[in-house]
This record gives structure tokens, C-alpha cells and sequence, in this order.
């Protein structure tokens, strides 16, 4: 952006994704193949995140993603000054986060802003299809994705496959984010550092008794809507 972001916070996490990947990549992937990187920087409102496969794809994958939050409600053109040529090959996905249908396995009531009202704020639930032009204060969380997946046979599906789950992430995450703020609104960030090392102590314990945990990659089938 510029270098208009410059200080923030800095995380490198390793998943292994073996268990939570389709059988036609399990087929595929070589061993070792499955362990990802993510480097992130938070310099709020700007985040970007890469990850990688740096012990056998190297150059060969790459997800970036480019976060700004902006006080809108979503119809800013181009925040991220993209130039006209990749201007040109951008596609633009629109996610509402109280009327976008869900998976039926990512749905609970307890997760959905149509339902849910916060106690501590009185915000929400977030209703009807104008619910982004009510409410106010209102920000937009405006990501770019871009994907290399270069494996030559492969290369079109995964690609497009990826960009199907990141969605899918965010919706659900963003959906969950807003449901919970009763959990984290009027957290320090000495409060938020110390959750971050509970459940990363959480996750390597789970990891070591090979309990599953997260979402798992499928491709796309039914579908739910956002109401129930």
C-alpha cells in the first residue's frame, strides 16, 4: 500500500493439512507436500497474509492475501489501487455475512447475524437485505486474493478451488466474528496475546493426539441459507 503501513505485528504459523484437504489432493500430494507456511503482517487497518509450501512447491504456490478495513459499507471501486491491467482481470465476490447462504455443515443458529444480538454493544441482529445501509457505525472488510498453484494438470482446478475456500472461510469466519463479539469487545490487547497463546498451546496438543480440528476443504455441494 504504499509503505503507508508500516508498524504492526508479525506471525508465522505451519499448518498440516493431511486430514483436511479432498482425496483427489491426497492422491496427488507427495509426503511432506501438505505442511503450509502463513506469514502475516497486522499493521491495521492493512493486513496481509502469504502463504506458502516452501519445502517442495517453492515458487510454485503462493496465496496472498490483502486486507484493508474501511469505514463503508462496500461499494468503494478500488481500494487497494490495483492498476489497470490487473484491474482487468480482477473478479469481484460480494459477501454479506447476514443473507449469503451457508454450508449446512458450517451452520448453527448460535453463528448467524441474522439471529444474534450482542448484550454488551445492542448491535444487531443484522436484518433484511439493506441491513449494510441501517446500520451505522458500519466497515467493510475489503480482501484481494491472488493464487499460483503451478502443477501442470492441476493447475486451473486447484487454483479455482482455493479461491471457492477462501470465501467459504471468510463468510463463515466474518459470520462467527460478529456473533462473538459479546467475547471479545473491551479486550486489551494484553488480554487478546494471551487467548493467541492458550490456543496455540491448544492446537499443539491437539495436533499431537491427532485430534481434528477446523474446516475441512471440500468441494462445493448444499448449501444453507443464512436464515433457518
Amino acid at each position: 500500500m504504499g509503505g503507508k503501513y508500516t508498524t504492526g505485528q508479525y506471525t508465522h504459523k505451519i499448518y498440516h493439512l493431511a486430514s483436511r484437504v479432498p482425496g483427489f489432493i491426497r492422491l496427488v500430494a507427495p509426503k511432506g507436500s501438505l505442511e503450509i507456511h502463513e506469514k502475516a503482517w497486522n499493521a491495521y487497518p492493512y493486513c496481509r497474509t502469504i502463504v506458502t509450501n516452501p519445502d517442495y512447491m517453492k515458487e510454485g504456490f503462493f496465496i496472498k492475501i490483502e486486507t484493508l478495513h474501511v469505514a463503508d459499507n462496500g461499494e468503494s471501486e478500488n481500494v487497494h489501487n490495483l492498476n489497470s491491467e490487473d484491474l482487468g482481470i480482477r473478479k469481484i465476490e460480494r459477501i454479506d455475512i447476514a443473507n449469503d447462504s451457508v454450508r449446512s455443515s458450517d451452520y448453527k443458529e448460535e453463528w448467524d447475524p441474522s439471529k444474534v444480538k450482542s448484550e454488551k454493544t445492542g448491535r444487531g441482529p443484522l436484518t433484511g437485505a439493506d441491513w449494510n445501509k441501517r446500520v451505522d457505525p458500519v466497515m467493510c472488510c475489503y480482501k484481494l486474493v491472488s493464487v499460483k498453484f503451478k502443477w501442470f494438470g492441476l493447475q486451473n482446478r486447484v487454483e479455482k478451488f482455493i479461491q471457492q475456500q477462501e470465501r467459504r472461510i471468510f463468510l463463515n469466519f466474518h459470520r462467527q466474528l460478529v456473533c462473538w463479539m459479546d467475547k471479545w469487545y473491551g479486550l486489551s490487547m494484553q488480554d487478546i496475546r494471551e487467548i493467541e497463546d492458550r490456543t496455540k498451546r491448544e492446537l499443539d496438543e491437539a495436533r499431537a493426539t491427532g485430534e481434528v480440528r477446523g474446516t475441512k476443504a471440500e468441494e462445493e455441494k448444499e448449501t444453507k441459507g443464512a436464515k433457518k
